[in-house]
């Protein structure tokens, strides 16, 4: 029992992730590393984005609440357009240049939309990153798998024996590759999808108060 005990362990430990990876050849050594890689960076572009939208969505409160306290449209440029650093204070900033002259609720509308525009591109930095990983890695993965079947059919006909230990090295280690392409896609593809949805809540936000403030400057006219 103790000598049976002592083979499966040895059998274990030759098959660890490790083991499986300083036994692959250098593509399938190379495709493993890709996948690593992207997959670490996935996860730092979404801790990135959702810190960076945690804080813009309480800059956007705290700015709205500012904005409808009833102060003076002086009182609020002296507070945000002069130092404009987020958004909602960039398009405010934008929309308050063309409040001046006659007409100027379209002018108003159009600046502050633009301004809305460009700020929502910078916000949505890094989301195309992780639509590329999520599509991609699995066929990264993939490339990694079939050559690694190749190399055992390889080490099948030089050795021509069909004994499963001789199969099985290979198998492991082309199976490993696809498991590291969807260790990479599964999270890039959660990411994407929550990361998303929580942009285009704060794009329908900043539009709304682009709206808004189309419609002070439509009201300030008349």
């Amino acid at each position: 029992m103790d000598a049976t005990a002592v083979d499966v362990a040895q059998a274990v430990e030759g098959f660890s992730f490790l083991a499986l990876f300083l036994r692959a050849d250098w593509v399938v050594k190379g495709v493993m590393c890709i996948l690593a890689f992207m997959s670490v960076w996935s996860w730092a572009i979404a801790i990135d984005k959702s810190l960076q939208l945690r804080g813009l969505h309480a800059k956007a409160k705290n700015f709205e609440r500012e904005f409808w306290s009833g102060r003076s449209l002086d009182a609020l440029a002296d507070q945000f357009a002069k130092n404009a650093r987020e958004p909602f204070s960039r398009v405010f900033a934008a929309g308050l240049r063309e409040w001046k002259g006659a007409h100027p609720g379209g002018r108003v509308a159009k600046a502050a939309g633009a301004e809305a525009g460009r700020q929502l591109t910078d916000t949505e930095s890094g989301l195309g990153v992780l639509a590329t990983i999520a599509s991609s890695a699995p066929f990264v993965g993939l490339f990694g798998t079939v050559w690694g079947i190749m190399n055992a059919f390889r080490a099948i006909a030089a050795s021509q024996d069909t004994n499963l230990a001789v199969v099985a090295p290979g198998i492991a280690e082309a199976l490993f590759a696809t498991a590291l392409g969807l260790l990479a896609a599964i999270p890039a593809v959660i990411f994407f999808n929550t990361l998303s949805a929580n942009v285009a809540k704060y794009a329908a936000r900043l539009d709304g108060y682009v709206d808004e403030l189309s419609a002070l400057a439509d009201r300030d006219e008349h």
